[in-house]
Order: C-alpha cells, then structure tokens, then sequence
C-alpha cells in the first residue's frame, strides 16, 4: 500500500441505490490513511443518513450551500480548499451531465466547479442510462477535461437487470485512490503506446480489420499519465476520446502505424504495444469499389504486415519492450513462446473471445521471473496494475545499466 498518509479528499455522494456503498467507501479511506470529508446531495439524503456517514468519517457532514457552520458561507470554496482530491462516488447519470456541462446548482456541484484539485468520479447507473449517447458524450468530455473516471462494471443491477452501469466495489476503489495518490512512478519516463485495430483496405469502402475497442489501451495510456509519464498514442481507428495529456497519432492501416511507431521510437524510455495489429494486408488494395456480379468469385491475395513489436525490439538500443498476446486457447504458453521468440520484456497475455471490446479484463503477466496473475477488473483497474508491474522492470533495468 502507498504511503499516502495524511491525504485530505472531499467524498461526494449522489442520488442513487449505490449510494450504501459509498459509507463502505468512506471506511476503506480512513483504513488507507485517507482524511475523508463526506457531502450529501439532496437526493443522496433520501437513500442515506448524514448521519452514517458522520459516524463513520468522524466529520460533520454537509448538504448544504449556505450552512452557517462554514465561514461566511462560502462552503462550495472554503470545503475544498486544502484538499487533495474530490471524489464522487457514486456519481449519477444526472450528476455526471451536471459536471460536464459546467452547472452547479447544489453545494456539490458548486465544489466540483470551484475547485483547485482533482476530480475523480465513479459512475453508477441503470445500463440503459450508461449506454445512452448522452451519458456517452458527457463521459468523453469529462474525461477530455481531465476527470479520471473509475469504473463502471458489469453486473448484477437493482432494477433486476444485468450490464454495466454498477458501480465499483469499495475494495476496488479504494486501491484505485491510492495509486491516484501513489509516488509518481514514471515521473519523466518517456511512454509509447499503440492502440486499437488497423483497418486494411481492399477497396474503397472494404477492408479487413478486427474487432479491438482500444479500452484497454486507453486505460493504459491514462494510468502511464496519472503515473507522471510522457505518454505518446499511437491509436487505430476507435471511438474513444484521447486522454488528456497525452499526444495522440491517429492511423488507419499497419503500415501508418509502423511508420508513426518509427517515427517516435529513438525518444521512447517504454514501450508497450496494445494495439491488435492486422498480420496481414491486400497485396493490390482496388482504387474504385469491386462489383458485385453473380458469376464471379473474389480472390484476395494476402501479403504479412510488418512486426512492429518485433522491430522495436530489435533496434540497437531497444526501450523495455511490452507486448499484449490475445490468445483463443493455450492462452500463458502460447503468450510465452511469443515473449521469448521476439524478445520482449513483458507479455500480457489473455483470452482474446473474453477481451477484445469488453468493459474488463483478466490477464497473466509473463516475464523472466515467471507468471504474474491478474484477477478480472475493469480495464482502468488492470491497466494502474500493470503499469505498477512495468515500473518496477523499468527500475531494475534502468539499475543495471552502465
């Protein structure tokens, strides 16, 4: 566990069923070592007594803009001031609109409007309500203006449904905070990251790509970022806004992909290849759109892509090189015999049929000193893990060099 004693956080709560869990939240804070200042919604109030979570964090708790116990009553400023963080948690459908859309007509909102610290948001809704395009839209922005959102997950829901929307476990949020407040382990460590599907024309409007959302890359270039590296993406084609802080390329095909990789390998200090890349390409792409006729048959003559991964760690001076292995079966030997054939560092070996465009992940991690599990997780989750994991490779290697 981080050394991250001391570390002051306004928890905020909103309307919702999850709101319980936000009491549990509150006392796996204090056990971390976190100082933890409870605000209420209106609507929280209706799920949850103030007075539970006065009893648990040992701090009076506050519901209103213009409670007299703070100076001058200015609490929307005066309670966040001095803090490390505001989390909210959990955080509504109609919160999260409110936070993307610069409102504030409560204390909370106000807090989260006004303040000089970060903002971290853990949503919680029905799955219709997560997956509408307007929660959509209003998560890209958030996470454009540099919220960090933790979460959601997929289960088991109070409307009786299943799907994402639930929100995260203390037990995983919790840790997740931690590592927000964590040492900044690639502080000025210099980070590569490609992401995502390649597209391979055929014709004009075909082509050959696969199935890859890019989460998982995604999460892993926000985690590299919140750990104080200089994160470069390198994404495919996908629908997900570009982190903040980072700088993004984006392409189409393998062969962008490698020259953009080329391009940004001799500043590289690590480099960690996510991105599903196409093993193969249309050896004569058709400029025009191939008719369809009754009497013919298509024959595609397929030629291999370039290993990007395999190039990288060739080079004279290679960077600590990490590889994703999205196996169907045989998943941790066939991720082995790939790490040792192209010589890499690290690789993240998982199902690809449980994987690829998921909410979560589980993955081994696979090294010269053996196998290392992670268990299921959302993808923002395993990817602070897996970071945690390359940072320690990178600072025995960085040791071992003259």
């Amino acid at each position: 566990m981080a050394d991250i004693a001391r570390k002051q956080i306004v928890l905020g709560v909103t309307g919702g069923i999850a709101a319980y869990k936000a009491a549990e939240v509150t006392r796996e804070l204090l056990r971390h070592g976190i100082d933890v200042q409870v605000v209420m919604t209106e609507a929280a109030r209706g799920l949850v007594t103030p007075a539970t979570f006065q009893a648990l964090s040992g701090k009076p708790v506050f519901t209103d803009m213009w409670d007299p116990r703070v100076p001058d009553n200015m609490g929307h400023i005066e309670l966040s001031r001095g803090k490390d963080a505001i989390i909210v948690a959990p955080a509504s459908a109609d919160f999260i609109a409110k936070l993307a859309n610069g409102l504030a007509d409560d204390l909370l909102s106000t807090l989260c409007l006004a303040r000089e610290c970060p903002l971290i948001v853990a949503p919680a809704m029905n799955r219709q309500m997560w997956d509408n395009p307007a929660t959509r839209r209003n998560i890209e922005r958030l996470l454009r203006d540099g919220v960090a959102i933790l979460g959601p997950a997929s289960g088991d829901q109070a409307c009786g449904e299943f799907g994402m929307g639930r929100m995260l476990e203390a037990q995983a949020i919790a840790p997740a905070i931690t590592t927000f407040f964590a040492p900044k382990l690639l502080r000025g460590v210099r980070v590569l990251i490609t992401a995502g599907p390649t597209f391979e024309p055929i014709d004009t409007v075909r082509g050959i790509t696969n199935r890859s959302s890019g989460k998982m890359g995604y999460a892993i270039a926000r985690a590299a970022l919140d750990a104080g590296a200089k994160v470069t993406l390198i994404s495919g084609p996908v629908s997900l806004a570009a982190p903040a802080g980072a700088e993004t390329t984006r392409v189409e095909t393998t062969a962008q992909m490698f020259e953009a990789v080329k391009r940004n390998a001799s500043r590289a200090d690590i480099y960690i290849g996510v991105a599903a890349v196409a093993d193969y390409r249309v050896d004569n792409p058709r400029r025009h759109k191939i008719k369809k006729t009754d009497r013919n048959q298509l024959s595609l003559r397929l030629v291999p892509n370039p290993d990007i991964l395999a190039w990288m760690a060739a080079r004279p001076r290679p960077p600590l090189c990490v590889g994703f292995a999205a196996e169907s079966r045989n998943v941790d030997a066939h991720a082995d015999e790939k790490r040792r054939r192209k010589k890499v560092h690290l690789m993240v070996a998982n199902l690809a049929q449980e994987a690829i465009g998921a909410d979560d992940n589980e993955v081994t991690l696979l090294d010269n000193r053996g196998k290392h599990r992670l268990e299921r997780a959302p993808k923002d989750v395993v990817a602070r893990q897996l970071i945690a994991h390359i940072a320690k490779l990178y600072g025995s290697r960085t040791k071992r060099k003259p």
